[in-house]
């Protein structure tokens, strides 16, 4: 369920709404944006009439919600999420950023041919798989450690952030001194 509080909600009426929602059972997480805050309730498969919450004092609206990800929704935080990226790029504001690359390093030469290409377009993140697991043992697993060594030096020379997925969380220590963003 996602509870907005009115703009001009007290600390005192917030608290009096999250004291009601413990105590049907949920769980409750807080955003407190620059004007509004929201809570997010998780958790107790109780039966109330909304409308009960809804006449509390501070509160502006409430909503239940049956779908997925009800904490990565707009609804949850309204204001949305800008995550600031080592070399000023900031996802989820306004500009749209363009990662790409190969979807496996193969040779230097694919990677940089790429990497510049990519940098003289506009992109701000070189992505590529340097693990590539395979049925069978025989097939390109690809280039391991090598390839990301390989893209951050592609990306250091064309200022590119670094992008590659972890295959597996035992790979999350070799890359950690190569690549600046995790996709799983």
């Amino acid at each position: 369920m996602i509870v907005a509080m009115q703009e001009s909600a007290s600390e005192d009426q917030i608290q009096q709404v999250i004291d009601y929602l413990v105590n049907l059972g949920f769980e409750i997480h807080r955003s407190t944006g620059a004007r509004q805050t929201v809570l997010g309730a998780v958790g107790a498969g109780v039966e109330f009439d909304i409308r009960n919450l809804e006449v509390l004092s501070g509160v502006q609206e409430a909503h239940r919600i049956s779908s997925p990800y009800k904490l990565a929704g707009r609804s949850f935080r309204p204001e949305g999420t800008i995550i600031h990226l080592p070399n000023g790029v900031e996802l989820g504001g306004p500009e749209v950023i363009v990662m790409a690359g190969p979807c496996s390093v193969e040779s230097r030469e694919q990677l940089f041919t790429t990497a510049e290409a990519i940098a003289k377009a506009g992109a701000r993140g070189l992505r590529g798989g340097a693990f590539k697991p395979r049925s069978s043992p025989y097939s390109f697993q690809g280039m391991g450690e090598d390839g990301l060594k390989l893209m951050r030096e592609a990306g250091d020379k064309f200022g590119l952030l670094v992008i590659s997925e972890v295959m597996e969380i035992s790979q999350i220590p070799l890359m950690l001194p190569y690549v600046d963003l995790f996709p799983g």
